[in-house]
């Protein structure tokens, strides 16, 4: 599915690869039917703002928000286990995953970075690639909530990623939008101060309570199945603009 390629490389670090394949990309989100025209806009607008803008002023803004605090963390199970030890378990099952499915990735990034798994995603046949997003739906949804709340363009990536995984992005952010509203603010230097000394004393207890256990390990679990989302739209129509003039401008 080669959208799920284009929004991993929204999603990375921006560089100038992704400016200069910029018209590739453009092309790329005009023929995608997986996502509706809407979504085809404002991904284009977020591809436009980050080519029109200064490189290296789009990589400071990029690293504040993604790189600043837990809440808008790029990697899957940091928002599912923390620093617990279940996570590195269950990188440990996606790298096997990837292997089984001959998918090779760099050792610099982690499996669970979502870039990466969209890049996997992208090489599957779609009902498995749907039924991927599917499966992390409601983390896609709490992302696409706060980057709302924070005002950023970002956030359309994951309302289009909601669509193809079956989910109207609308209904599915707006669920979260007064729990995200509620949440305290964890990207200023005071708050990332004490996440980092609260998760490094909860580490430790885990450890203790590990070694202390007599009770043997629980074999793994094996992926619960869920229903899997009927709706799925192909938004393909006879004689329909790839994407109106007003919401993406010239391709």
């Amino acid at each position: 599915m080669r959208i799920l390629k284009v929004i991993s490389l929204l999603l990375d670090y921006p560089t100038e690869t992704l400016v200069n394949g910029r018209d590739e990309l453009e092309q790329a989100i005009v023929e995608s039917r997986e996502i509706s025209p809407k979504q085809r806009g404002a991904l284009f607008e977020l591809l436009e703002l980050i080519c029109a803008n200064d490189l290296m002023d789009g990589q400071e803004h990029y690293g504040a928000l993604f790189g600043r605090g837990r809440s808008l963390s790029l990697l899957l199970f940091e928002h599912v286990h923390g620093e617990s030890r279940d996570r590195g378990q269950a990188m440990v099952d996606m790298m096997a995953q990837y292997e089984a499915a001959g998918f090779a990735i760099g050792v610099k990034e982690l499996p669970d970075y979502i870039p990466l798994y969209l890049e996997f995603l992208s090489t599957r046949e779609d009902i498995e690639a749907r039924e991927g997003l599917a499966d992390v739906a409601h983390l896609l949804a709490l992302l696409a909530a706060r980057l709302d709340e924070r005002e950023s363009g970002y956030a359309s990536c994951f309302r289009a990623l909601l669509q193809i995984a079956g989910a109207e992005p609308h209904q599915a952010v707006a669920e979260l939008r007064a729990q995200v509203a509620a949440e305290p603010r964890d990207d200023s230097l005071e708050a990332l101060d004490k996440i980092w000394e609260e998760e490094a004393v909860d580490f430790m207890q885990a450890e203790q309570q590990d070694r202390c256990s007599a009770m043997p390990s629980a074999p793994g679990k094996a992926r619960e199945e869920s229903a899997v989302p009927l709706h799925w739209v192909d938004f393909q129509r006879e004689g329909q603009a790839a994407v109106p003039a007003a919401e993406v401008g010239n391709v």
